[in-house]
């Protein structure tokens, strides 16, 4: 008896007008039961249930457990922390003073690159490292300020700056951390981590290499002491300025040259001594990581000799005064016009802080064979932006040179993050007073020397080239627009062709008209044939029988017309005339539905001729599209291609179809049934990977047989079902596997000198009452009982009988379609 919500929605629907039966399978009156209408004897009865919207709510709807456990990996260090040991501890603190000796210098440099003072640099480089300990899903990244990200921030700064009177520049900063912070935190919370693989590598390659151009470039009138331009301008434009004014530079030219000099041959040097004497590699690496911190010191001692008597116009340009602690930590201030006077960068800076960390985290976990969680990440770096500020701090993220250094240091948990901050904390209150002789031109050379390592190198664009051709042309596309106009520009540009090109792709995805050929394993250069003793140069050849699962001989279906790079000289044809099999390429959408069946449409026509030449008595009846032979004269009588009988449809690249696309699959059924008139055409469909795929095609009337308008119902029709062993302990694995144990018992039995008296001597005999007869009973007596070849199996149908026109692979679906072909016109 039905329920009262059931007739509670069976009223409403009726008098609404719903039509809640409207689908009338098969053509005959509704069942509630698949196996009333479909049967088969040798196998159990299997009806598939439809998934409903309420099992869909109740998967997407977290319970209880669901929001503990989100809260739990919010906070990813809870699951290592307490499982924290000595050895962990020394890798971390190893790593962690090694990238501090390195991240205090960067992050002064960097610092000059966002238009702030060097100070800001250090309380972003101590506020990255300290917090993102607390939320990393990676034991590599270093946060803090990086090259990139710097440059935009500083781009942002001089525009507002101009909108802005009177406005500091670190509050500019500050904001811009703020607001971008907190809208990739926003994502990390909402687990929307996902978007970030919208942005290509051919994208991130050529914004990582217009940057490291765009900045390599800004920085080289600082190293050489030329001054009287700005360094912001396009690429292209500072470069002519640099030749122009090349005349006009100073000694801090040779300060700038050496310091990159030394860099590059400190380097050069270690890599090649660590290849010479491997043994010693580890000390070799450890020199080549200071090399900065040891270049910064050896120039700060020069700077000193120089400038000390000239401290009030010093001979070498040098930083300057640097305050000690935190002077300038405070609540943000932020209001709605620095927001207005930088939001049209905003997009800008958002997508570097997702590039440079996302792309930097991935590849290293899958380097040091981890994995990291994207959502996650966000929230790690929008929480650093949010909370950063506080101290002073400006937009930062991942650093790849300091998660290189990290990485190849021995870094063992995230915990180094804080054994960073510790020294960087040292630096900001121990050191100020050093900082005051760093000279600018060799700040510069670490700049320099930093970004080199983030230029693609034409190698890697080869093999670009090499695996997608097309995309190329985009990295160029980058690299040339960052090189021409500016950073900001190159981002948008490789995003927005990128996009292009996958919606190019998605909107003409080609489907494959499949042909099937009999193809045959080969082991050397003889074909695996069943066994049989032939006679070759007088002597015997025993050829090995291929066991079950492992015939030689066996059905492939390939496209027709060889686009797959399959041999042409492999002759392929429709399986059967009249019969098509048809595979999607890339999905079957709304923006690729109407292209995929257009295809199929016209190769169709083109193989087939209408079944009724007669079908429309007048030519006035005729479309005007289809205008038939001229008035007259006959239907060709030479036309021997066969009539429509049934297509399959390959789902296997199909997950998800929307109203758009089956619409578009209705209005062709009902085009070729006019076309194979009085006949059907019987729609097969194969592979398919998704429940709700299923449902909206049998929403739709496929899946099922439509009677034909002559039939009374439907025995002509020959229902063709794919069936599967069960499993367990009633399959016939089992019961091998039990004959083999009673082999190998009787084996060891047999070599002791005595017989269990729980086996007989022949093989295949077992004392009646024991475990291994009682088996061999159940497969024996099973209501489910069938044969597959010579083995007693319980099988059941692997698709549901209410839906026979779905099938399992490509071969069950042309079996159904060539066993009801013969029922059709010809």
């Amino acid at each position: 008896m039905a329920s009262t919500r059931t007739n509670i929605g069976h009223g409403l629907a009726k008098v609404l007008g719903i039509d809640l039966h409207y689908r009338n399978e098969t053509g005959s009156d509704r069942v509630t039961r698949g196996e009333s209408v479909f049967s088969v004897t040798s196998a159990d009865t299997y009806v598939e249930r439809e998934p409903t919207v309420t099992e869909w709510l109740r998967e997407i709807i977290p319970s209880g457990k669901d929001l503990i456990n989100y809260s739990v990996r919010l906070f990813p260090f809870l699951h290592w922390i307490t499982r924290y040991n000595t050895q962990w501890l020394i890798g971390d603190l190893v790593a962690g003073i090694t990238v501090g000796a390195v991240v205090v210098p960067q992050s002064m440099a960097y610092a000059k690159l966002a238009q702030l003072d060097v100070e800001f640099g250090l309380y972003s480089s101590f506020m990255g490292v300290l917090i993102y300990w607390f939320f990393a899903t990676s034991k590599d990244i270093t946060i803090g300020p990086v090259a990139v990200l710097s440059t935009v921030t500083g781009n942002v700064v001089i525009s507002a700056s101009k909108k802005l009177q009177g406005v500091e520049p670190d509050i500019i900063a500050s904001s811009l951390a703020i607001i971008s912070g907190s809208i990739v935190l926003f994502l990390g919370l909402a687990r929307l981590g996902w978007v970030v693989e919208f942005i290509t590598l051919a994208a991130i390659s050529a914004f990582m290499t217009g940057s490291a151009i765009n900045i390599a470039v800004g920085q080289v009138p600082n190293l050489m002491g030329i001054t009287g331009f700005s360094t912001r301008e396009a690429t292209y434009k500072v470069v002519i300025n640099i030749l122009k004014h090349l005349g006009r530079s100073n000694l801090n030219a040779a300060i700038g040259l050496t310091a990159l000099f030394l860099l590059y041959l400190i380097r050069f040097t270690c890599t090649y001594l660590a290849n010479r004497y491997p043994n010693r590699r580890k000390v070799f690496f450890f020199l080549s990581t200071l090399r900065t911190a040891f270049v910064i010191l050896l120039y700060i001692l020069v700077s000193y000799l120089v400038n000390r008597n000239h401290r009030k116009k010093p001979r070498i340009s040098t930083l300057g005064h640097v305050p000690r602690g935190f002077k300038h930590a405070r609540v943000p201030h932020i209001t709605s016009d620095i927001i207005s006077a930088f939001s049209s960068e905003l997009p800008s800076t958002v997508i570097v802080l997702l590039i440079e960390h996302i792309s930097i985290s991935k590849s290293f976990g899958r380097v040091n064979n981890y994995t990291i969680d994207p959502s996650q990440e966000l929230v790690a770096i929008g929480v650093t932006n949010v909370l950063g500020p506080f101290l002073g701090a400006y937009p930062a993220t991942g650093s790849f040179s300091r998660t290189a250094i990290k990485s190849k240091a021995g870094v063992r948990t995230p915990f180094a993050g804080v054994i960073t901050a510790v020294v960087v904390l040292l630096a900001i209150y121990a050191l100020p007073a050093m900082f005051f002789y760093i000279p600018n031109a060799a700040l510069s050379a670490v700049i320099i020397h930093a970004v080199g390592d983030l230029i693609t190198p034409p190698n890697t664009v080869y093999q670009f080239w090499r695996i997608s051709p097309l995309e190329v042309p985009i990295f160029f596309a980058g690299v040339f627009v960052t090189v021409f106009s500016s950073i900001e520009n190159g981002i948008y540009t490789t995003v927005s062709v990128s996009a292009a090109l996958f919606l190019f792709r998605a909107f003409k995805a080609k489907g494959r008209f499949l042909g099937r050929a009999k193809i045959h394993s080969v082991v050397g250069d003889h074909l695996l044939e069943p066994a049989e003793d032939t006679k070759e140069g007088g002597g015997i050849s025993n050829r090995k029988t291929p066991v079950e699962g492992e015939d030689s001989v066996r059905n492939v279906f390939l496209p027709i017309d060889h686009q797959d790079g399959s041999n042409p000289q492999i002759s392929l044809e429709d399986p059967y005339p009249g019969v098509f099999i048809y595979r999607f390429s890339e999905g079957f959408n709304y923006p690729n539905a109407n292209h995929y069946l257009d295809a199929l449409v016209d190769t169709i026509f083109k193989k087939t001729r209408r079944t009724n030449p007669a079908t429309y008595g007048k030519p006035g009846d005729r479309p005007w599209n289809d205008p038939g032979p001229r008035r007259g004269k006959e239907v060709d009588p030479t036309d021997h291609r066969p009539t429509l009988k049934a297509i399959i449809l390959d789902f296997s690249s199909v997950n998800n179809v929307d109203l758009t696309s089956i619409q578009n699959l209705i209005d062709v059924r009902n085009q070729l049934d006019r076309y194979a008139a009085p006949d059907t055409v019987d729609w097969h469909f194969c592979c398919i990977n998704n429940r709700w795929t299923k449902r909206a095609l049998a929403a739709a009337g496929f899946g099922y047989y439509t009677p034909e308008p002559d039939e009374s119902g439907v025995q002509r029709w020959k229902p063709i079902f794919s069936v599967a062993e069960i499993g367990g302990s009633n399959s016939a694995a089992a019961a091998a596997e039990a004959r083999e144990n009673r082999k190998a018992q009787r084996a060891v039995t047999k070599a002791r000198g005595s017989i269990s008296a729980g086996y007989d001597i022949e093989e295949g005999n077992s004392t009646p009452g024991s475990e291994v007869d009682s088996l061999d009973k159940q497969l024996s007596h099973s209501k489910a009982y069938g044969t597959i070849g010579q083995n007693p199996t319980k099988i059941a149908v692997v698709q549901g009988l209410n839906r026979p026109l779905f099938h399992v692979d490509i071969t069950a679906a042309l079996n159904s379609a060539l066993a009801n072909a013969q029922r059709k016109s010809h």
